[in-house]
Parts: C-alpha cells; sequence; structure tokens
C-alpha cells in the first residue's frame, strides 16, 4: 500500500513480476528508474537523462507498458483517505489455495494477495476505517469456503515502503 504523505497521491512506476527481460537493456532500466521516481515526469526530461529523444522514451514507455514490464499508477496514503488501521492477515487454508486466493481478493477492503510457504497458506494486507472495521473483514474473511484460520498483525507504524525494486 502505498504511503505518500501528501495525500495527492505521487504518480509512480511499479515494475511487475514475470516482467519480459528481453525488454530490460540498461537504457529502459534507466527509464523505469525516472518513472519510479515520478511517474508524470516529462518525456523529454527523461529522455536528456538517458540520452534518447523524447519520441523514443515515449516508444519505450509505451512498449514495456504492453509487455506489463510496468504499469504506472497513482499511489494513495491510506491515511489521507479515511483508512487509518492496515493489518496482514495470515490464513491457514484447505483445498486450492489459488481458488481462495481469488475469493480474497474480491474484497475492496483487501489491497495485496499472496501465495506462500511457511506457517500461513495465504497472507492478505486489508485496510480498514477502524478496529471495528478490522473486525468485520476478518468475520467476512472466515466465512470463505477454505478458510480454516486467520491470525491479523495490525499496523502500528510505516517504517519502509519502496517501489524502487526491479532495476538493479
Amino acid at each position: 500500500m502505498g504511503m505518500s504523505g501528501n495525500g495527492a497521491g505521487p504518480r509512480r512506476a511499479v515494475v511487475r513480476d514475470g516482467a519480459s527481460h528481453a525488454l530490460l537493456d540498461d537504457v529502459a532500466k534507466q527509464i523505469i528508474e525516472q518513472l519510479q521516481e515520478d511517474g508524470r515526469r516529462p518525456y523529454a526530461t527523461i529522455g536528456k537523462a538517458v540520452g534518447l529523444s523524447e519520441a523514443a522514451v515515449r516508444q519505450r514507455v509505451q512498449r514495456l507498458l504492453d509487455a506489463g514490464v510496468m504499469q504506472i499508477v497513482a499511489v494513495t496514503d491510506p491515511l489521507q483517505l479515511g483508512f487509518p488501521r492496515q493489518a496482514m492477515i495470515g490464513l491457514r487454508v484447505s483445498g486450492d489455495l489459488e481458488q481462495v486466493a481469488d475469493r480474497l481478493a474480491e474484497f475492496d477492503e483487501v489491497d495485496y494477495v499472496v501465495i506462500t510457504a511457511g506457517s500461513f497458506d495465504l497472507l492478505c494486507e486489508v485496510v480498514c476505517r477502524d478496529d471495528d472495521h478490522l473486525l468485520e473483514i476478518l468475520k467476512r474473511l472466515r466465512t470463505v469456503e477454505g478458510v480454516l484460520s486467520t491470525e491479523a498483525f495490525v499496523y502500528l507504524k510505516l517504517r519502509k515502503q519502496t517501489y524502487s525494486w526491479g532495476t538493479a
């Protein structure tokens, strides 16, 4: 969950898992780094930084977007949007993990779902208005077929969150 701190929600480029490595030469990585710093940075400015024309940068960015290598999104601050409570919820599941994960992903309050190895089968991150809302979400999650148990890890303070990985 993005924490901008200013409520305006800066735009960031997010590099996606499973990205096509053929498109990721050094120049493409430099372009991605520029967009990770500021997703609204003008192509002309990026071009000067990486040694390409504005048109070449525009074309490269479009290819990266079309291939699913990255996406440009507005990163919001849940606190500024009235969701001061966040939690990671560990779930133990029976049956088809992907099917349960897909069902959890349908919840509006869930912004992140992963299948994991270890003591939990799934982890999902939720954003909530308050503790009562978190309790309501936990009750709803427990009604999903295949969910055996949940354990909530309430966020007290976010110390680091970055979107700058993927180009090193």
